[in-house]
């Protein structure tokens, strides 16, 4: 069921049963079991997404609020995961004691984890990143990593800080994932642009190396008197080190409502799969990540709105049955392993989030 109006769905009660005679199909039952299950329109109109491909979820790997020196302890989001060796090493942004601030934990298995702490420093005031630092997308060219990472001047007040517009990228390298992290201030990734769809938002994604160029699929967003607009655009480079080129459309419509992105590739059947996390809207018009979507192309170029479906919601989650945000995905033998934030029970706040882990066999099947 859709969580945008996060209505209950139940069977009628009938009263006075002994005093009629009622008679209730187990096809009249499964009916409208279906029907509770699809969910209803979102209030405002917003795209949904209809069909499903399930992933099968383990629970909570990462819990907040045990980070060296505080550095989680309102909250553990945006997991990002990448792998050297035998190793796993999980970015996720910790809602700490001086901001929301990227922080690194270890693992051999996806499912314990040590906690190393921050890996990124908030900059001098006047710098883009000097309230968040977060939220950091990595690639290796040869013997360094490149980072492209969240920054923001603003946040809602203390003690939570959440970061607010604008959402900027911005650049750091390193010899290693562990660190250290050099800043590149003198870097301007992706610079947002006035009448664009990326005006207060132009915030990093996964990044891919083709044939030709470095592809990153960026987060992009606008905001008018309707409201905020989110989608994703794909940025082309030759060099890391420079300002990247942007696309002048958007891959989808901003009426699609989605941010962040982690792309996969099935070799088996020759298939780009990108997920992200949808912002949904409940009745109330609050909105919140309610889900995450996958979308499907055999052309990473260009993408159909209509060819996506849900990959884990409330509905196959164990433990988030509000907001589900941010995906990251890694392939592990035959499965693929998906990393998520969410906040446990029906909650939808932003903070006190936990990092979970799902799985689903490779090669992905497309839903009828």
């Amino acid at each position: 069921m859709k969580f945008s109006d996060q209505k209950r769905c139940t069977i009628p009660h009938f009263r006075n049963a002994g005093r009629m005679k009622i008679f209730i199909s187990l096809f009249f039952i499964a009916g409208l079991i279906s029907t509770c299950a699809q969910g209803q329109p979102y209030p405002d109109g917003r795209p949904q997404a209809t069909l499903r491909i399930p992933f099968q979820d383990e629970g909570i790997v990462l819990r907040y609020g045990t980070g060296p020196d505080s550095c989680d302890t309102y909250g553990a989001r945006e997991a990002v995961v990448n792998r050297e060796g035998d190793t796993y090493y999980l970015f996720y942004d910790g809602a700490g004691k001086d901001g929301w601030i990227a922080c690194l934990a270890e693992s051999k298995d996806l499912k314990t984890w040590s906690k190393k702490g921050n890996i990124l420093t908030l900059g001098n005031q006047g710098r883009n990143d000097s309230k968040s630092a977060s939220s950091p997308w990595v690639i290796r060219e040869k013997d360094t990593w490149h980072m492209f990472y969240v920054g923001t001047p603003n946040t809602t007040p203390a003690p939570y800080r959440i970061p607010a517009f604008p959402y900027l990228t911005m650049k750091a390298r390193s010899r290693s994932l562990k660190g250290p992290w050099q800043k590149q201030y003198e870097v301007i990734p992706l610079p947002p642009k006035d009448n664009s769809y990326y005006t207060v938002t132009s915030s990093p994604g996964f990044v891919v190396k083709t044939k030709k160029e470095y592809l990153q699929f960026f987060s992009g967003a606008t905001q008018d008197t309707s409201g905020i607009k989110r989608t994703l655009g794909i940025a082309r480079t030759n060099d890391l080190n420079k300002s990247w080129k942007i696309d002048d459309k958007p891959i989808f419509p901003l009426t699609e409502q989605v941010e962040n992105s982690s792309l996969f590739f099935d070799e088996d059947t020759k298939t780009w799969f990108l997920f992200t996390n949808h912002i949904g809207i409940n009745q109330k018009r609050e909105e919140y990540t309610d889900a995450i979507w996958v979308y499907w192309s055999k052309d990473i170029n260009h993408w159909n709105s209509q060819d996506k479906a849900i990959a884990l919601d409330s509905r196959n989650s164990v433990w988030a049955k509000g907001a589900i945000g941010m995906p990251t995905v890694i392939k592990v033998g035959k499965r693929l392993a998906l990393l998520y934030d969410a906040a446990e029970g029906t909650s939808t706040s932003h903070m006190h989030r936990n990092i979970g882990l799902a799985w689903l066999d490779l090669p992905i099947k497309l839903p009828l």
